[in-house]
């Protein structure tokens, strides 16, 4: 391997002491809505979820946290005029596969920490934090949307000397591995993700292709349209919750209810790994880089084509279920389909063992585990 000679610089990451006092207080100071009928999550995130959380936060350990992160080799670069940070972990075999790992949001490069440790024996591992996320700070243009980042991480991987690599991630990880294989760069591997987000068009004959599975998926996703307001809100005032989020930590536990909400009771993330999440947002105030994001591919600069590439789809149990025949008419290269029995949005957090087996399947290193 031979890396580029662009500057790529090793980084720790340490929080101001100053950052974690004006944490506290203000955990401390918390104001809670007024009690008003049905605490509970149909009317969003509930007063008792805070006030519990809140309990918890003020015992979290950011510097155990901090520890976790630096135990990692953790770098940055200047990529298309923006400085992106990854960590980078190569394995001890020269031969492994490249691959790139693509977070969520409202989740971070941490959320794959733990599947580390499951994959380097097989995979050198690049974990980006996306533009305007975490330390790829601040965002110096507009105008980036999923298919703009998919160019900087294969400009970034090449500078890294992989001249061959593949890509895996969910929700907005999802749109960026989708991305690049519809840029589909030479030595392109593949890109494994949990969704692929293809709806009807309004054509009756899409639905002969449609059994009960895919019309409970349809009814799935018409039920997160209902609950996805942070979807609307992003897409078009990012600014105005921008300035709500970075003011309250507690309003950015309230929003970033994804974590126990998608999967409509279902979640199997834990309180800390949400802590982990929220705490790394507000104390790097990057709100308004991460919301952005839904403005921009609601304003794209080209419609939506058609996918050539090599793609995995891995569809777990009570995650957004992608609808094959949709998925197939708008990605002519699917070569990968697992359905799992447990699981949901934030597999890397949530069954990091069944997604490792998957990784492996579909680049062909070992049969999936069920």
């Amino acid at each position: 391997m031979t890396t580029s000679t662009v500057d790529i610089r090793p980084v720790d990451v340490v929080i101001p002491e100053s950052a974690l006092e004006d944490l506290r207080t203000r955990l401390a100071n918390t104001r809670y809505p007024s009690p008003a009928p049905g605490d509970e999550w149909a009317y969003g995130t509930p007063v008792s979820y805070l006030t519990d959380m809140v309990t918890r936060w003020q015992r979290f350990d950011w510097r155990a946290e901090e520890a976790r992160i630096n135990a990692v080799p953790n770098f940055t670069t200047e990529v298309d005029g923006q400085t992106i940070h990854f960590v980078h972990v190569r394995s001890a075999r020269d031969d492994a596969t490249p691959l790139l790992l693509l977070h969520t949001y409202p989740g971070s490069f941490t959320e794959f920490l733990d599947l580390v440790p499951l994959l380097t024996e097989d995979f050198h591992l690049v974990i980006p934090s996306m533009p305007g996320f975490a330390f790829s700070v601040p965002l110096v243009d507009g105008g980036w949307t999923m298919d703009r980042v998919a160019r900087a991480y294969d400009t970034l991987m090449r500078r890294l000397g992989y001249d061959s690599y593949g890509a895996h991630g969910s929700d907005g990880g999802a749109m960026v591995g989708r991305e690049l294989a519809v840029l589909d760069p030479g030595g392109f591997r593949g890109a494994h993700v949990l969704q692929l987000f293809s709806f009807p068009s309004g054509d009756p004959a899409e639905f002969e292709a449609f059994g009960p599975k895919e019309y409970a998926a349809l009814e799935f996703a018409g039920w997160f349209q209902s609950v996805g307001g942070y979807n609307s809100m992003n897409g078009t005032r990012p600014q105005t919750i921008a300035a709500t989020l970075s003011d309250s930590p507690v309003g950015q536990l309230a929003y970033n209810e994804l974590f126990e909400n998608f999967g409509n009771g279902t979640s199997l993330v834990t309180p800390e790994q949400v802590l982990a999440q929220v705490s790394l947002y507000w104390l790097t105030n990057t709100s308004a880089g991460a919301v952005r994001y839904h403005y921009a591919e609601q304003h794209p600069p080209r419609e939506t084509v058609v996918s050539h590439g090599r793609l995995g789809v891995a569809v777990f149990k009570n995650d957004f279920q992608t609808i094959r025949p949709l998925a197939e008419r708008d990605n002519k290269g699917i070569a990968h389909w697992t359905e799992f029995d447990r699981g949901g949005h934030y597999a890397a957090l949530e069954v990091p063992g069944l997604l490792a087996g998957d990784l492996r399947a579909f680049f062909g290193l070992q049969p999936t585990v069920s």
